[in-house]
């Protein structure tokens, strides 16, 4: 059994919290004492990504949300996985919107963005289509709690104040990731920002920390929501 397919057990589970907690602390406490070579990224949408494990179109990562991480992208925050995503929330809180796209609208306000990833970044690309969306629904999520993306969904993450995600990921090939940018956005290059060791270090204490501080709630609800 791999990784992938050894921590989606846990979070099919009735221990889900506990145990993916107790798995991130495995991974993380490796990054903080310095006996992983694990490397934070920085992600253009706002959080810090350690890529915990890859393997055959899949993946596991650790998203954390904290101070001095802000968000940059170069189109919107307003985008869509090719990957099927399973989140599990670590701590704090973490929105959902579920955004529906107008196809053919009267006045349309974004034009649709193909995003090509490579090893070293990723190459954003115009599409013909001019649209418009609106928000469809939001769902907030705790700690312990689980919930679900399927590809080509569009939505935005909002995450106020400090929080952190165990995120699977089982890649749809040959399907882009997809964004929203304004009708005059041109072609562009994202490189992806490494975090140096000590930065990593940091964030993997910071993660450490909240988990030993905010234990899980006693009633936790047992739920895992699909976006729709």
């Amino acid at each position: 059994m791999n990784e992938y397919a050894r921590l989606r057990a846990m979070i099919g589970s009735d221990a889900t919290g506990a145990a993916v907690r107790e798995w991130a602390r495995d991974v993380l406490t490796g990054v903080a004492d310095g006996s992983s070579d694990l490397t934070a990224v920085r992600h253009p949408l706002g959080f810090l990504c350690f890529p915990a494990w890859r393997g055959d179109g899949l993946g596991i990562c650790v998203h954390v949300w904290t101070e001095g991480v802000r968000a940059e992208p170069t189109t919107s925050s307003v985008h869509a996985h090719s990957w099927d995503l399973l989140s599990t929330v670590l701590y704090g809180t973490v929105g959902n919107e579920i955004v529906e796209i107008l196809g053919a609208p009267a006045r349309p306000t974004h034009r649709l963005f193909e995003i090509h990833s490579a090893a070293d970044g990723d190459l954003v690309r115009a599409t013909q289509r001019l649209v418009a969306y609106r928000t469809r629904s939001r769902e907030d999520f705790h700690a312990g709690e689980v919930y679900t993306l399927p590809h080509g969904a569009f939505h935005v993450s909002d995450v106020r104040g400090e929080a952190a995600t165990v995120v699977l990921g089982e890649d749809n090939r040959g399907r882009p990731d997809l964004s929203l940018g304004t009708p005059v956005t041109a072609d562009h290059w994202v490189r992806r920002t490494l975090c140096g060791p000590t930065e990593s270090r940091r964030a993997a204490h910071t993660v450490l920390a909240h988990l030993r501080d905010q234990p899980l709630p006693k009633q936790l609800e047992n739920r895992c929501e699909r976006a729709t």
